[in-house]
């Protein structure tokens, strides 16, 4: 059976935040050859209420069919943000319709919220003692009302196992593409991500807020070098190899590089090169040698320590964890 994801629509929600689960989660094909085109995930939008309509931040409405009812059956709850919160956002409590539907959650259920949605887990108590993030510009307010909650503001999502929290709008749609790639690989996720003309993949560390993300007109960009160094990441790649690539100085190139992707050069390829080496350990038999050469970190020692550092798993634990959980879900 489908993954089960209930989405809970709250009053004031936002419409485009909605829309990301079922967007991308609903999108999500099984490739493999017995069940190729199969969906991997059932996605419902429930309200707290009977079915009825659910107010948006805009100037409509949003005709929901289920009740809380549906969140006894999921699989992965999602909460998108909202602006009418009330005493959840004022407070850090539930109202009564509110909590008795999150109690209708069975144990060990998947919590996901985008934005401000954050603020309905911390108030219903699931990110005590937790890491946590949300939008920015409520990081402050959400850290004071919430003090038990280890609140991050500069990142996009922080995934804590079975509950995930994201920061603002586009980055849920970082975090859902993040558990597709969880759930099913990279390959899913990749396939996801170009339907949806998004970005394959953002690392959840990256920073939420850049001071001046679009460079000035009459300044070049750096894409062109990130797209030279993603077609040879195999090989030694310096960082003024990258900067000749669009005729800068290795200074200018670096502070353009920051302003646009907010990370430095040296943090992206490790990403990437990460990135690489997952899907390599997903779709292949290479041996760990040759991932670690194919992947540019040269040794297995080297792609060790960095796997280590970036997913907590050695690649031989990855590789047999990732293809056992894919097993049993095929």
């Amino acid at each position: 059976m489908p993954h089960r994801v209930a989405v809970l629509a709250l009053d004031g929600l936002l419409p485009f935040e909605l829309g990301i689960p079922a967007r991308i989660f609903g999108r999500s094909l099984d490739p493999a050859p017995g069940n190729k085109g199969g969906k991997l995930y059932e996605v419902v939008t429930c309200s707290v209420r009977p079915p009825g309509p659910v107010r948006t931040d805009s100037d409509y409405a949003i005709l929901v069919e289920h009740g809380p009812e549906v969140l006894a059956t999921a699989d992965t709850v999602v909460i998108p943000a909202s602006y009418e919160l009330g005493p959840v956002f004022e407070e850090g409590r539930l109202t009564e319709e509110l909590a008795a539907a999150l109690a209708l959650v069975r144990p060990g259920t998947r919590m996901v919220s985008i934005c401000t949605g954050s603020y309905v887990l911390a108030a219903a108590g699931y990110l005590d003692g937790r890491p946590a993030t949300t939008h920015w510009s409520s990081a402050d307010h959400f850290q004071r009302l919430f003090p038990q909650v280890r609140v991050d503001p500069d990142v996009l999502f922080i995934d804590d196992g079975d509950v995930l929290t994201s920061a603002g709008v586009a980055a849920g749609i970082d975090l859902c593409l993040h558990l597709v790639r969880r759930d099913h690989g990279s390959a899913v996720a990749n396939e996801i991500a170009r339907r949806t003309v998004v970005p394959p993949h953002r690392d959840g560390g990256q920073a939420q807020y850049i001071h001046r993300p679009v460079p000035e007109p009459q300044f070049a960009t750096t894409t062109a070098a990130r797209a030279w160094a993603l077609g040879r990441l195999d090989r030694p790649i310096l960082l003024r190899d990258m900067a000749r690539q669009e005729s800068m100085s290795v200074r200018t190139f670096t502070r353009r590089f920051r302003e646009e992707v907010g990370i430095s050069p040296g943090q992206w390829l490790t990403q990437q090169r990460v990135e690489r080496a997952r899907h390599l350990l997903e779709s292949s038999d290479l041996s760990i040698d040759q991932v670690a050469r194919d992947a540019g970190f040269g040794t297995a020692t080297s792609l060790r320590q960095h796997l280590q550092a970036a997913l907590g798993v050695p690649p031989t634990v990855y590789r047999r964890t990732f293809r056992s959980s894919a097993d049993v879900q095929r």
